[in-house]
């Protein structure tokens, strides 16, 4: 009996930090214009261990780790422990066009989440994560056609984000094979405007502001099998599927029309309950091969059906001006992560030899076009340890820390290079440990 009051005390718990975290709403974790496009710039949604491999998960299923990325690991957390994983990052993003160079930071907390075993061969993680960032702030200038002396503008301001609260529990059924669901709660909000203003005051500036506010859930599923190969090595095959759907967001689009010499503004406003953005249906498999606990090397496929997606689209050809729901705007997402993680013995007492060393590399496609053409292609490749963290009262707990190189670039577009430090710290606390006393 007093086994099951701590276990309900600790779901309880959990529970209250989840209704906690759905009122939290990060800052941007971007800089790039290309955040402006579609949803936004997607998040990793990977935790401190993964985000070492480059975020790498699908096939791996870690006693002391929380892969969020495929929910049946959940069933190999450790019974008797507590894991709280928060984590944050640094980066610095060198932007180039046309011979231009500028450079933005950029600092943000990332995630938190949280497991534990509830029952034999039953996890259970909840936790809070972003799902896309929005912040961007530039602007352009030239001169009109029909005059020299009179300069057009236009400022391009974005900010904003989707996040996401979930629930997930992961069961193994038999002996190396496990599923699991996450259950996620979608919200958050953005605002995207585009001013075009003149150096003449005569001319009338125009403002088109885009918002949304979403409110929605998600549902993730995965699945794990493992094969023993021989007495030291190991296979596992993990799954992955998204659902795709739409979630509401109610889009608005305001164009306003003022002019600075007589303060006189006009302002038309495009909604309708027709307009929703959507997420897509995305699928992901994994291979993960594992040499005595030692040496883990693996790959990952994602495919998200971005393009079976519909987006709020403003048009003015013909001189007839609308917002409505339009397709061909997305393509399907294609993303390929290879990687690897090496510990000699994690629980030697040989400080070194229980790191985590790790490293990742990854390559994918666009999901947006940007007037007709190809969005930016993404290439990475980081680097990470898992240092364990040794003190009187706890040998268990992990820093994990991982610097990352992110590439995106297109045709005729902005080339970003990203240099990123992600921090994350796994605590792992032996709550449901029976203490004896002698």
């Amino acid at each position: 009996m007093k086994t099951r009051n701590v276990i309900a005390g600790k779901i309880l718990v959990g529970l209250l930090l989840l209704a906690a975290v759905q009122t939290t709403k990060a800052q941007s974790g971007t800089n790039s214009p290309y955040s402006q496009f579609g949803l936004g710039q997607l998040s990793e949604q990977s935790s401190g261990f993964n985000r070492g491999m480059d975020g790498l998960a699908l096939g791996f299923h870690e006693h002391n780790q929380i892969n969020y990325l495929n929910p049946a690991s959940y069933s190999a957390l450790d019974s008797l422990s507590f894991i709280f994983d928060i984590g944050a990052s640094g980066q610095v993003t060198n932007f180039k066009e046309n011979g231009v160079k500028k450079n933005a930071k950029n600092a943000d907390f990332e995630y938190i989440v949280a497991g534990f075993r509830v029952l034999p061969h039953f996890g259970l993680s909840f936790g809070f994560l972003p799902y896309t960032n929005v912040g961007y702030s530039y602007s352009s200038s030239s001169t009109l056609n029909n005059s020299s002396s009179t300069t057009s503008t236009d400022s391009y301001d974005g900010s904003g984000g989707i996040h996401q609260v979930y629930l997930g529990l992961g069961w193994s059924p038999f002996k190396g094979f496990s599923i699991g669901v996450n259950g996620g709660y979608l919200y958050g909000d953005y605002s995207r405007s585009l001013v075009n203003s003149f150096s003449n005051s005569y001319i009338n500036r125009i403002s088109k502001i885009e918002t949304a506010d979403v409110e929605s859930y998600m549902l993730n599923f995965g699945a794990q099998y493992t094969a023993r190969l021989t007495k030291k090595d190991e296979l596992t095959l993990g799954l992955a599927y998204t659902p795709g759907h739409k979630i509401g967001g109610k889009p608005e689009l305001d164009v306003i029309s003022s002019n600075t010499s007589t303060s006189v503004s006009d302002t038309t406003v495009y909604n309708g309950s027709n307009l929703k953005l959507e997420i897509p249906t995305s699928y992901g498999i994994g291979l993960m091969y594992n040499h005595n606990n030692q040496l883990k090397v693996g790959a990952d496929y994602t495919l998200q059906r971005w393009g079976k997606v519909s987006e709020p689209t403003y048009s003015s050809a013909g001189g007839v001006i609308s917002y409505a729901m339009a397709s061909g705007q997305y393509k399907d997402r294609h993303k390929v992560t290879v990687g690897a993680e090496y510990c000699p013995g994690e629980y030697s007492r040989h400080f070194l030899k229980r790191v985590h060393y790790r490293a990742g590399v990854s390559y994918a496609t666009p999901y947006y076009y940007i007037n007709g053409h190809d969005g930016p292609k993404e290439m990475s490749a980081s680097l990470g340890f898992g240092i364990p963290i040794m003190n009187s009262w706890n040998n268990r707990s992990i820093l994990n820390i991982s610097g990352s190189w992110v590439r995106r670039s297109a045709a005729n577009f902005i080339t970003e290079n990203t240099f990123r430090i992600n921090i994350g710290l796994t605590f792992n606390e032996r709550w449901f440990a029976k203490w004896k006393v002698q």
